[in-house]
């Protein structure tokens, strides 16, 4: 371990010379290193000499940070923390700069505020150092509206820019050569953009454009197919060609460009893929660290802990948290931020207003059922369903052990409130008249308030372009559900599967099952009733071992706000109370 005693002492010494600043985490230390009291007294009488000193030495004073956490765009190390992010790799697990080496064409997809861009900037800059590589960057953002002639006119002032710019540093460049002949050569359409890189491999023979499209989704919808089968063509003629003008290209984007599908083909299926990953937990430290080096004031381990557990290392919510933490929850001090100040900080962000959440929230309302399902019920990672593909190119879900899963903890708590808010459910939870005796729910009230609800809201919710809605009462009542479990006390499922089938909604309160069947009748009240009660206590309540279920019929037969009275009803032992909400437009 240490290779004698003179060089043990001093790595010792260094260690807990580093620990002054922080008390505790010094004694903390000492106290793992009593071991070496027997091996070597003198050694750890040396580290109570360092100890003694911590009562007595001051600590650092708190410096003005020079640089801030980045939310928005580019990140520039001279200005923001920045990290680099780590593992990013093809199926093949070659890294960007190999591929680039080899002459790959290559996607590169993850959502919005991912830290895309920033990565782009910091390879182009990398490869800036070699002289044969002319790095551009172009992107899209703003192209959407454009026709193809100002699609193509826009691309033309960027690119030949670049390229001038690059040749400009080169100590013998071909540049009045290459400056003649793109003036003559304007960019027009996919064809002149084709001959463009043919022309350009004969003026540029021993160098290599590299070529990144950020904001790839941008493109106009119009110019996709020949845009990208463009691509395809260059890099077929070329690919034996040791050098070619057009080396290397990188599309940037949400999607996973390489599995788009226009008219009926794959016009890009030869470009790898390559995922952008979410920050690591070390990613989280060395971020903060670099704060912590300009103010002296340091994030416990249970901290950092925390920020990745809550944000699974989602960039732009690790730096907003940094934000806060540092702005709002213990600002211009060396004291420690903790997990309790994580807590807080998560707290604020729930409450917050920001682009972020609302573009995210936008996203996640256009596939709300697929959502709430996975949000509750762990649903299986189906890379082929149109629903979770969406949810995961926008960031908002994730593949954890072959399940579809939110893809942070921050992400779940606001977007399911957002849903439910919507719902305007909202009810005074701490009202004793829905408890019994013993602590748990007493069911009967939260379903008669719900259907108060239910007429306070009218009939509007269940209509969608005067049909009514399925699955709208299984919602509300979710929602109203939910009340009475985020607080931790309980657990709710939406739609769990079980062995016989798919139940609507399992609600688990102080380790008591509750379980209901919602059902849309149409046409005979009784027989809805009859049949949700046998499905429920032969399917349900018997294999989940729970005694009572709840049958919850909303009824377009009966006007809104005509009362019923609850039926009970016992099956195999099992009580089963049906509930009749009239939901029928007067």
């Amino acid at each position: 371990m240490w290779n004698d005693r003179n060089e043990k002492q001093q790595s010792m010494k260094h260690v807990v010379r580093n620990f002054c600043c922080y008390r505790e985490r010094a004694r903390n230390y000492l106290t793992a290193c009593l071991y070496l009291t027997y091996r070597d007294p003198i050694i750890f009488d040396d580290h109570k000499h360092y100890a003694a000193n911590l009562q007595t030495q001051p600590m650092a004073a708190y410096q003005k940070p020079k640089r801030t956490f980045e939310e928005a765009g580019l990140v520039d190390p001279k200005t923001s923390y920045y990290v680099t992010l780590e593992h990013v790799v093809n199926t093949r697990n070659q890294d960007i700069y190999t591929m680039i080496d080899l002459g790959r064409y290559f996607s590169i997809f993850a959502p919005r505020q991912s830290g895309k861009t920033s990565f782009l900037y910091r390879i182009c800059e990398e490869l800036r150092d070699n002289l044969s590589y002319i790095p551009i960057l172009l992107s899209f953002q703003t192209y959407k509206n454009l026709d193809v002639p100002g699609f193509y006119a826009q691309i033309q002032i960027d690119l030949y820019a670049q390229i001038l710019q690059r040749l400009q540093t080169e100590k013998n460049p071909p540049i009045t050569e290459v400056e003649m002949y793109l003036a003559s050569h304007p960019l027009t359409n996919h064809a002149a953009f084709f001959r463009l890189f043919e022309n350009l491999s004969l003026h540029l023979p021993s160098q290599r454009i590299v070529l990144f499209i950020d904001e790839f989704d941008g493109i106009p919808r119009q110019e996709l197919e020949n845009f990208l089968t463009t691509l395809r063509e260059l890099y077929q003629k070329y690919k034996t060609q040791e050098y070619k003008a057009l080396h290397s290209v990188g599309l940037v984007g949400i999607r996973n460009i390489t599995k788009l599908i226009v008219g009926g083909v794959s016009p890009f299926n030869i470009a790898d893929q390559v995922k952008l990953p979410p920050f690591t937990l070390n990613n989280v430290r060395d971020l903060y660290a670099q704060y912590t080096t300009e103010t002296n004031q340091p994030f416990t381990g249970e901290a950092i802990q925390r920020v990745y557990e809550s944000t699974a290392g989602q960039v732009w919510l690790v730096n907003r948290l940094g934000t806060i933490l540092t702005v709002n929850i213990k600002p211009d001090t060396v004291e420690p931020i903790t997990a309790g100040d994580v807590d807080l900080a998560v707290n604020t962000l729930l409450l917050e207003r920001n682009s972020h959440f609302d573009n995210l929230v936008e996203k996640a309302k256009l596939y709300r059922e697929t959502f709430i399902s996975i949000v509750f019920n762990g649903v299986q990672y189906n890379p082929d369903d149109e629903d979770q593909s969406w949810l995961e190119q926008y960031g908002l879900i994730r593949e954890a052990h072959d399940q579809a899963v939110v893809a942070n903890a921050i992400y779940q708590q606001r977007f399911v409130r957002a849903f439910f808010k919507e719902t305007q459910v909202e009810t005074d939870i701490s009202y004793s008249g829905y408890f019994t005796p013993d602590g748990f729910l007493d069911m009967d009230a939260v379903l008669a308030d719900f259907e108060e609800y239910i007429m306070r809201i009218g009939v509007r919710a269940f209509y969608d372009r005067q049909k009514p809605y399925e699955s709208t009462g299984q919602f509300l009542l979710t929602a109203w559900l939910y009340q009475f479990v985020q607080g931790g006390q309980g657990e709710l499922r939406y739609e769990p599967s079980i062995g016989l089938g798919w139940m609507d909604i399992l609600l688990t309160y102080h380790g008591r099952k509750y379980i209901f069947e919602t059902k849309l009748n149409r046409y005979k009240l009784q027989t809805t009733i009859d049949k949700a009660v046998e499905q429920l206590s032969k399917k349900y309540l018997l294999p989940e071992r729970a005694d009572e279920g709840y049958v919850v019929i909303f009824d377009l037969k009966t006007p809104v706000g005509e009362l019923h009275e609850p039926q009970r009803s016992v099956r195999q032992g099992k009580e089963i109370v049906s509930i009749i909400i009239g939901i029928g437009e007067s």
